[in-house]
This record gives C-alpha cells, structure tokens and sequence, in this order.
C-alpha cells in the first residue's frame, strides 16, 4: 500500500514549487500538469456529451410528436432521415437523427421529435443511456493514456535527475 501511494505522489504532480527543484524537474512537472488538465478535459467532454443527450431527450419528451420515417442515408455515426407530420410538412434534419446505430438505407423506423423544433429528432424507444458506454468509454482511454503519459514522464526525470546518477554499488548474490 505504501508503495502505491509513493507511486501516485511520484505519477501525478504537485502544484507547489519544491526548494531545489532544476530547471528540469520543473519543466517536467509542468508536462505533468498538462497531462493530467488534457485528461481532465477529456473527461468533462465525455460528461458535457451525456449531459447533452439527455438535454435533447427532455426537450423531445416535453413536445414529443411520433412519426414514421424513412432512412436515407445511414451511418453509424450519423444517420439522414426524411419524416412527414401529422400536418402534411415533410422534413429531414440537417443533422440527422439521435442514437442512428443499426439503421440501413431504406429502413422505415418511428422516429420522435420535438414539435416546436422537428429538427431535434431521435429513433423511437431510444435515450440518452446510449450515449454512456461511449462517453464513459472515451474517458477511460484518456485516463489509461494519461497513466501511460505519467509514467513515460516519470522514467525520464528518473533519467535526468541528479539522484539517478548516484552510482549504486553492486548486487551481490547471497
């Protein structure tokens, strides 16, 4: 356990400058820094996603109207649709649909939009909770990055510091 936390003090930076610390090490923390701020931002973006999509879900569920729709243009990030209202107008969101995974071209779906906006429109039965596992997913990788970052960082300063010249004396076997 104690080495955990001596790991941990090592990996991620102190934002307090030290009594002898070179030119070096402070360049090297302050890489450090901006490390862990990337990783952060990375984070909050994920965050900022999920909170969009359930935003967006709300917004439909306060003024839902349900059409059919007829799928264009399918992809998996990004998906074309074209839907007629209850009113007799034919539209098709210039950004597409919400949660388009596993549609095709030609597909007839159920779509629900917002009737005071009917370019914010999602596929029928599908929510905000989709969007978790890839936030949560992109989150991840950026830490697991970060981690890998703070570690290559921490096997430089060992390299240039002027501790890591000590000459140790030899292991001898027992």
């Amino acid at each position: 356990m104690k080495r955990l936390i001596a790991l941990a003090r090592r990996l991620f930076p102190t934002l307090s400058v030290e009594k002898d610390e070179t030119r070096n090490q402070l360049i090297l923390r302050r890489v450090r820094i901006g490390i862990v701020v990337v990783a952060c931002l990375v984070t909050l973006q994920s965050v900022l996603l999920v909170l969009g999509a359930w935003r967006n879900d709300r917004q439909i569920e306060r003024h839902m109207g349900v059409a059919e729709a007829n799928v264009l243009d399918a992809g998996p990030r990004r998906s074309t649709i074209e839907f007629v209202t209850p009113d007799r107008v034919t539209y098709r969101p210039e950004l597409g649909v919400l949660y388009p995974s596993e549609l095709e071209n030609g597909m007839r779906i159920y779509v629900e939009y917002d009737v005071n906006n009917p370019d914010l429109v999602r596929v029928q039965d599908r929510n905000a909770s989709l969007a978790i596992i890839p936030a949560g997913s992109i989150a991840v990788v950026g830490w697991l990055i970060a981690g890998a970052a703070l570690f290559a960082v921490t096997v430089v300063e060992r390299r240039v510091s002027p501790a890591s010249r000590r000459v140790h004396p030899p292991i001898r076997p027992k």
